[in-house]
């Protein structure tokens, strides 16, 4: 009776871990058998997660569905360098992550081009730096400021503008809602890193907010 009820656990723990795979089973699968429905499945699971990341990351739709799709694709070329034993979505999210700095990069040159082609003008991408010498220690506690307007348009625009390594950060932790170490895993940082970037990220946000209300009550 025993022997019986030890195989059928066994069989239905077999039931389970294939009708449920880990995001670990199906890379693993897609590398190892060359599993096509396990591939496709990690893109389904990943599709709006991700593409809602590059979105936000690059803020254009069109340079956002093209990262999502290089992203799956060096997953594809790389998926032989996933080590066993490693997390898939901390490493998903390093890949999403190198494509969207590598569109970036490419379409920074090609507005360079523009640029100097139409008005000879220079870099277009020193938007924060005045920022950086205005931040006031004694603010009451900025994550508050943030949390209450997280919403607003002006929230949207003083992401965008942060210096890359902070607004990383924040796309990382509070909006895609990643762990410190997962994140620290992306950006190849260590955890206090991350840390400190972020409280940087919600000081220089809450000083661009208080900026932005001086000016519209003036």
């Amino acid at each position: 009776m025993s022997s019986t009820i030890d195989t059928t656990r066994t069989r239905a723990t077999r039931i389970s871990s294939v009708s449920d795979p880990t995001d670990e089973d199906l890379l693993l699968a897609y590398r190892n058998r060359g599993d096509r429905r396990a591939f496709d499945e990690l893109v389904h699971r990943y599709e709006a997660e991700l593409y809602s990341y590059l979105r936000n990351y690059l803020g254009d739709a069109q340079m956002a569905e093209d990262a999502f799709q290089t992203t799956f694709l060096q997953v594809h070329l790389k998926c032989g360098q996933f080590e066993p034993g490693r997390k898939v979505r901390p490493w998903l999210y390093t890949v999403a992550t190198n494509q969207a700095i590598d569109a970036q990069r490419r379409n920074r040159r090609h507005r360079m081009v523009s640029l100097d082609r139409h008005r000879g003008e220079g870099r277009c991408d020193d938007e924060t730096g005045p920022l950086t010498n205005l931040l006031d220690s004694d603010e009451r506690d900025p994550a508050e400021q943030y949390q209450s307007a997280e919403e607003g348009e002006y929230v949207r625009q003083a992401v965008e503008r942060l210096p890359e390594v902070l607004r990383q950060v924040v796309l990382l932790v509070y909006y895609q809602g990643l762990k410190y170490r997962e994140a620290a895993e992306v950006l190849e940082v260590p955890v206090g890193t991350v840390k400190s970037r972020l409280h940087a990220a919600i000081l220089k946000l809450n000083e661009t907010l208080n900026l932005a209300q001086l000016f519209s009550n003036g």
